[in-house]
């Protein structure tokens, strides 16, 4: 494996070698022989073919703009005769205002053309006051101005809305009407003459009262619709001038930022490979982000749980690899803002730092997070986007191991429950080879869901364990987990409960059992959390998590060793130490209370004592077990408590 990428890597710089000496395509092309000539891999050949068309595509885009420079150079040796002619806007304007003045109309406009939609539009207005008329479009042939437009000839009418010769249209004759215009006059703005003249425009000069235009106005009106086509066209050319140079001085920016990008990106590249290459890990690509993006970085899980504390560059202060802590509510946070970035396929900024999902394919893997950099540029922020990639890779690696080394700890689990006893010192001897003394005691958990998010519990039950050297297997349409003892059994399936929850969507209920050091102790713990988890589905604690001695009288029945001992001490602990510190017989008068059926009156005759002293005794009973210790559910505790203390007392 190793040499194969370091092949493919030379590959690929030998290809941005190629690129910036401008080498042919041929030897570009010649790349993807050499690979497959050196026995790369398919993966890797898909590789380096897909790098070299992207390659000749940049190649190709290079030579274009070079000779788009070629071409306009040309351009900057009229640039200081055009600088003194205005913008076209400010040229129409001027024409328009002239023919107005000269013309003595009310009002004067011009129109364009529009090649692309095959008609004229409005362009500048003088002395108009109505905006339909200001945003008409004409078609060709339409009104006075589409017949100008279509035949290249003058027309004058001196009013318009009674004259037959033009084909009216009800949006021409409404603006008109709006504007309230009657005498119009337009003529053609044409450039080059006979045959082979180009209409661009009309130029017009109309009336808001009847008008007969002269042959002479009409002429004025053409003479200064040639020299305002001239005009037109030359400041169409200086704005075609200075958009090539805008275009090609943006170009010429995007290439040098473009082969700036290039250099720091293969040097990044090169870094990261190398790192990677060279055995590195997540913590140590953070490490190099934070250097080469001079910020503070961490990286996190999908849940939003850090897999590394934060990571400074090393010009800046300490840099840590440990695992970091977070809160709830802002693992939520960068969940969210990793789901931005996924649709978005970009870094987003959230609440004051850079957030990158961390992708393969569409499945999070977990989240990039920069921090202390809010102006991050268009380079640095593709950078930042390129070292998700990185440590993409990384993750998907780990989790290839992590699953391979389930896969075995899954078979190691299936063993320890179905067959404990056929070779027990194999199985201690296989648990060691893979990291786990199955002499140390342990915790054995079951995690059940609905059947349709069973997948998904799989799933999250190797999410859950991943990096805490414990094992796992489904087992029975149950998740089944073998954790350390570093808590009580209860605490340890409540915490997987929650965050199994979180995980899959869905209540996730989690049963408890241990400690239990051994294959046949293991086994034994497993059968007792599954009584457990059976007891809690039944009792409706769906999403919850406990062990069988917090089931109350329910664990002495589903408990392996039938603790009865620490079943009396939780029920009746509080009456049993208040009777041996003050010589007083709560326990009895309890007993007698509950045999007598709930009757005072049959209690105290039980107990040879007066009434009112019953009804202290009960007055205390409950002050020492809460107000609830006569409801059905904790009285039927307390007598079985009762009547097991008894027995022990016999």
């Amino acid at each position: 494996m190793p040499d194969k990428t370091t092949s493919t890597a030379s590959l690929l710089r030998r290809l941005l070698d190629l690129l910036a000496s401008d080498a042919p395509a041929e030897d570009i092309g010649a790349v993807a022989a050499e690979a497959r000539r050196g026995g790369a891999g398919p993966r890797d050949i898909a590789e380096v073919e897909q790098a070299v068309a992207t390659a000749l595509r940049v190649r190709g885009t290079l030579r274009q703009h070079r000779r788009r420079e070629a071409e306009l150079a040309a351009l900057f040796d009229t640039a200081g005769d055009l600088a003194a002619l205005r913008d076209l806007d400010a040229v129409l304007r001027s024409i328009v205002r002239r023919a107005r003045m000269l013309l003595g109309t009310d009002t004067a406009y011009l129109t364009l053309s529009d090649e692309a939609a095959g008609d004229t539009y409005m362009r500048v207005t003088d002395g108009s006051v109505s905006e339909l008329f200001q945003n008409l479009r004409l078609q060709l042939g339409e009104g006075l101005g589409g017949l100008v437009a279509q035949t290249a000839r003058p027309y004058a009418s001196p009013d318009y809305r009674t004259d037959e010769r033009f084909h009216h249209t009800g949006s021409i004759d409404a603006g008109v009407l709006d504007e309230g215009l009657v005498a119009i006059l337009g003529v053609p703005l044409l450039l080059g003459s006979g045959s082979g003249g180009k209409v661009i425009g009309a130029l017009f000069a109309a009336d808001r009262a009847p008008r007969t235009f002269s042959p002479e106005e009409v002429a004025l009106l053409c003479s200064l619709a040639d020299h305002a086509a001239i005009a037109i066209d030359t400041a169409k050319a200086m704005a075609d001038a200075r958009a090539a140079l805008a275009e090609l001085a943006e170009a010429n920016a995007v290439i040098r930022e473009h082969s700036a990008a290039m250099q720091r990106a293969q040097e990044s590249h090169d870094r990261l490979t190398d790192l990677v290459l060279r055995g590195g890990d997540v913590p140590e690509v953070a490490a190099a982000v934070a250097g080469l993006l001079e910020g503070e970085v961490t990286v996190h899980d999908s849940a939003g749980r850090p897999l590394t504390s934060i990571v400074r560059d090393s010009g800046r202060g300490p840099n840590p690899t440990g695992q970091g802590s977070i809160t709830g509510a802002d693992a939520d946070a960068l969940v969210a803002a990793a789901e931005e970035s996924r649709a978005a396929a970009h870094a987003v900024f959230r609440g004051g730092r850079w957030v990158c999902a961390v992708l393969a394919g569409q499945d999070l893997l977990g989240s990039l997070v920069l921090h202390g950099r809010p102006d991050l540029d268009g380079p640095d922020r593709r950078l930042f986007e390129r070292s998700s990639v990185v440590t993409a890779l990384l993750l998907l690696l780990r989790r290839s191991v992590a699953e391979t080394e389930n896969r075995v700890r899954g078979d190691l689990m299936t063993d320890l429950l179905t067959a404990p006893d056929r070779d027990p010192v194999g199985l201690v001897d296989r648990g060691r080879r893979l990291g786990i003394d199955l002499n140390r005691p342990h915790l054995l958990l079951v995690a059940q869901a609905d059947a349709a998010v069973r997948e998904r519990l799989a799933a999250a039950a190797v999410q859950y364990l991943f990096g805490s050297g414990s094992a796992g297997a489904e087992h029975a349409g149950a998740s089944v987990l073998l954790l350390p003892y570093d808590a009580g059994p209860g605490q340890a399936a409540r915490a997987a409960a929650g965050q199994l929850t979180q995980l899959v969507g869905a209540p996730v209920t989690v049963a408890g059992a241990g400690p239990a050091a051994g294959p046949g102790a293991i086994a034994d713990a497993y059968t007792e959390a599954v009584r457990c988890l059976r007891a809690l589905r039944v009792l409706g604690r769906h999403g919850t998590g406990a062990c069988a001695s917090e089931l109350g009288f329910l664990g002495v029945l589903l408990g392996k060793d039938h603790d009865v001992d620490s079943f009396v001490n939780a029920t009746l602990g509080p009456l049993l130490e208040y009777d041996a510190r003050r010589g007083t017989q709560l326990v009895g008068t309890l007993n007698a209370y509950f045999g007598c059926g709930g009757s005072l009156t049959r209690a105290k005759e039980e107990l040879h004592v007066h009434v009112n002293t019953v009804v202290q005794r009960l007055d205390r009973i409950q002050a020492l077990l809460g107000p609830d210790w006569s409801s059905p559910e904790q009285a039927l505790e307390l007598q079985l408590a009762l009547r097991l203390h008894l027995l022990q007392g016999a």
